[in-house]
Parts: C-alpha cells; sequence; structure tokens
C-alpha cells in the first residue's frame, strides 16, 4: 500500500462539482492500493499514518502526530495511479495497481481504523472522477510505503 501524504491547512474534494469531502488542518492522503495488499497491511498503513509525526509542536518543529492532535482531521482519496509504471515508454502502466472490487474494501479499512481512533476522516468517492483542492502547509509532503510481509524463511546474516 502507496500513500502521499500532505499536510495540510485545509483540503477537499469535489465530484461533478460538489464538494464531497472537505478538512481543516490536519492531513490530505492519497491512497493506493496493489494486489498483494491484505487487511493486515491496511491495518499498518493505518496505524502508520496515525502515528507519523509531520504536525509542528510547540516549539515550530515536526514531532507531533495525528495521535497527539486535539482534533485530527484527515482526508483520504483512493489514488490507484499511484501505482503507475512509466519505466517504459510515455503511457504509464497500471497493472500493479490492485482492481477496485480488492482496493476499495482496503481504503475503507483504512478510513474505518482512522476513525476508530478519533480522527475526523472525510473521503473522496470511489471510482469516480475528482478533484482535489488543499493548500500545503510547510510544504510537507511524504511518500508512504506499507509492503505485505515477506513469505518464506528469512536468514540472518
Amino acid at each position: 500500500m502507496r500513500s502521499v501524504v500532505q499536510r495540510v491547512v485545509e483540503a477537499s474534494v469535489s465530484v461533478g462539482g460538489e464538494t464531497v469531502g472537505r478538512v481543516g488542518a490536519g492531513v490530505c492522503v492519497l491512497l493506493g492500493v496493489t494486489h498483494t495488499d491484505d487487511a493486515a497491511v491496511a491495518a499498518r498503513m493505518a496505524d502508520k499514518l496515525w502515528h507519523l509525526r509531520v504536525l509542528d509542536d510547540e516549539a515550530g518543529v515536526m514531532n507531533r502526530s495525528l495521535a497527539d492532535a486535539a482534533q485530527p482531521e484527515i482526508l483520504v482519496v483512493s489514488q490507484f495511479t499511484l501505482y503507475g509504471d512509466t519505466s517504459r515508454g510515455r503511457r504509464p502502466s497500471w497493472s500493479a495497481a490492485a482492481p477496485p472490487e480488492q482496493a476499495e474494501p482496503l481504503v475503507d479499512a483504512v478510513v474505518a481504523a482512522l476513525r476508530d481512533r478519533g480522527a475526523r476522516v472525510a473521503t473522496g468517492w470511489f471510482r469516480a472522477e475528482m478533484q482535489v483542492a488543499l493548500v500545503n502547509d510547510g510544504p510537507v509532503t511524504l511518500v508512504v510505503d506499507v509492503d505485505a510481509p515477506a513469505t518464506g524463511v528469512s536468514r540472518k546474516t
């Protein structure tokens, strides 16, 4: 699972000219799912996002996480294009992106886990043409990857 996390002053997502999700100060998360992702990966992504220290403390240093915020706000927008492969030619390949039937419940699981922790989470609409607007604070933008655990026997070297 891959996300682009941006600390924001405000962010919103619209579908067909109608705002369907809006947050104030917090983070905007563009979230992509790949074929090997499962519920355990979604839980780890939610935990990573919740504890990621991207918010300023009283001294203006990025030492606080959403878990530390009084009223954490997160805009989560599904984004299959995060798994676009541009290594060959000029047209991206989307083959690494999970199919919608697999991706949607995993995006929903991340959103539910963040809400369970106390965040106010706004979302876009799955499988919709969306317009995302945001005011990046900092600017702070990070790419966060959470992979499925490797299978097999690990070797100590």
